[in-house]
């Protein structure tokens, strides 16, 4: 049978016919004898790949791994552990990350870090996922450069993802190398640290290491990796790497799984995708409040936690402009900044398109679910969006025409995005240093006679607890990589981090300025 193709929203739901679409050529045959199995087996083995095996000894380090994803069925992932380095040599480690997880700093040496050795309990694999890249699907992508070490237990019961990024070849590799530039391990490391700060759901660096060797780019550059803390690594597209195959039962299991792991309030399959969704219009809402652009939203690079993952050409604007691309692969601006709903909307789409065989029992009864949860994108990114503009302007209550207005006057002077808005919270308060943002003072003191009416009480301080006055400028993240890299000069990345972990306190104009004309950075670049 036929694919079916419905349109939604910018987006396509396509309902696949009896014999599961397209499949994967190797995962064919599995998937067509799965089919008929219960799908009760999925609920069996994810509760008991998320239960404990009893209790487990703390070890000296304060390691307390638990990998329930080690162990769901073999298909789902590669065992291989880290390849080794030739000299790894710790940079920097994130002290109040590792207490969240109850683990020792003075246990975790560059050689775990790095991979050369494993911690107790760790069980090493590599994920598989597929995933539309910039809109063309491959059909198996998976980690080429990253090992989950395990997941650990933190004090409070929380799980984490803990995973190594630049540790060598899998299976996913595709002629890669596996490693990672200390650059992009460094910018990961400013720009996720930043989101934390910012209070985004996000990934989280825990160390990063130097690994002594060079690795081959457009030229050689130092090597590195990351650890890497998420909620969890489930992608879109790992969804996706089940549906193209064809099994069903590998659908179910990873749906069972990430529901009792991520939103266990969820009502099976269709409650998953609810809760996704929700997620995600929040999440996407929050970049745009602070400016940023991921540069490369691909499937695979959409996590079911909700957190924000990848951070490769990534960046934030200096110059309110909606159709900002700063990605160096991006040439078409299929991510600029306020094409990110839209995008995000689409890529829930394909969770709805390969989750389509959990969704009902007929193919109109499936497409009518995923129908449903992909109607509550638009409302909630637009309450989560237009609700944050409002906080952001010290306004009790949401003023939709007030804060368009605002954006506009400052998209026509190209006015700086956070110190605009920084700064209206001195004006609240009388100062007009704000008017000088805006090539037209004229046009900002009429809407702000709009605006200053409706300021509720105590507005100044409220949106200073909304707007930050330090970013990660793109200027700064690459003074500071540049001066790691080529001069193994660490002080500029370290003071850029201290600024950013209090990104709400008022800053040194060294970290708050925008670029002059050259020091701007128009293309940000990829990490692999």
């Amino acid at each position: 049978m036929g694919a079916t193709v419905v349109a939604h929203g910018g987006a396509e739901v396509v309902a696949r016919g009896a014999r599961g679409g397209n499949r994967g050529a190797r995962g064919g045959k599995r998937g067509a004898r799965s089919r008929n199995r219960p799908r009760r087996v999925a609920t069996a083995v994810c509760v008991a790949a998320l239960q404990r095996r009893g209790p487990r000894p703390i070890s000296m380090s304060m390691f307390r791994f638990d990998n329930s994803y080690a162990r769901l069925p073999d298909r789902f992932y590669a065992r291989l552990p880290p390849t080794p380095v030739a000299a790894p040599r710790l940079l920097w480690a994130n002290a109040p990350l590792a207490g969240r997880l109850g683990l020792d700093m003075a246990e975790l040496d560059a050689a775990t870090l790095a991979g050369n050795t494993l911690p107790p309990g760790a069980e090493p694999i590599a994920q598989a996922y597929a995933g539309h890249q910039f809109g063309g699907f491959t059909p198996q992508l998976g980690d080429g450069r990253a090992i989950l070490l395990g997941e650990q237990i933190a004090p409070d019961g929380a799980r984490f993802d803990i995973q190594l990024k630049g540790s060598g070849p899998t299976p996913w590799s595709r002629r890669g190398d596996g490693r990672a530039g200390l650059g992009p391990v460094m910018r990961e490391v400013l720009i996720s640290e930043a989101m934390a700060a910012l209070g985004i759901p996000t990934t989280r660096s825990l160390a990063m290491v130097a690994t002594g060797e060079t690795v081959m780019r457009e030229t050689p550059v130092p090597g590195g990796v990351l650890t890497r803390i998420a909620a969890s690594h489930i992608r879109v597209g790992t969804f996706q790497y089940f549906a193209a195959r064809g099994d069903t039962e590998g659908l179910a299991l990873l749906a069972e799984y990430t529901r009792a792991r991520h939103h266990p309030q969820a009502a099976g399959p269709l409650g998953l995708l609810h809760a996704v969704v929700a997620a995600q219009a929040a999440l996407i809402a929050r970049w745009l409040l602070v400016g940023f652009i991921h540069g490369v939203m691909n499937t695979d690079n959409m996590t079911l936690s909700g957190e924000t993952i990848d951070y490769g050409p990534c960046a934030f604007m200096d110059a309110y402009e909606p159709s900002m691309v700063l990605s160096s692969i991006d040439h078409g601006g299929r991510y600029a900044y306020a094409r990110q709903p839209s995008i995000a909307q689409w890529n829930l789409a394909r969770l709805a398109e390969a989750m389509l065989p959990l969704l009902g029992d007929t193919e109109a009864a499936r497409m009518a679910a995923a129908h449903a949860a992909l109607d509550g994108f638009a409302p909630a990114f637009e309450d989560a969006y237009m609700g944050g503009l409002a906080r952001k302007l010290g306004l009790a209550t949401r003023d939709d025409a007030l804060a368009q207005s605002l954006l506009a006057l400052m998209a026509e002077g190209q006015a700086d995005f956070t110190n605009t808005f920084r700064a209206l919270a001195d004006a609240a308060e009388g100062d007009d240093a704000v008017r000088a943002q805006f090539a037209d003072p004229a046009g900002f003191d009429a809407w702000a006679a709009g605006w200053r009416p409706l300021l509720q009480p105590g507005a100044a301080a409220a949106m200073r607890a909304v707007n930050p006055a330090v970013i990660p400028r793109n200027h700064r993240v690459e003074e500071a990589i540049a001066a790691a890299v080529a001069d193994d000069d660490l002080a500029p990345f370290e003071a850029l981090m201290a600024a950013l972990a209090r990104p709400f306190d008022t800053a040194p104009e060294l970290f708050t300025r925008p670029p002059a004309t050259g020091e701007r950075v128009l293309a940000t670049f990829c990490g692999t």
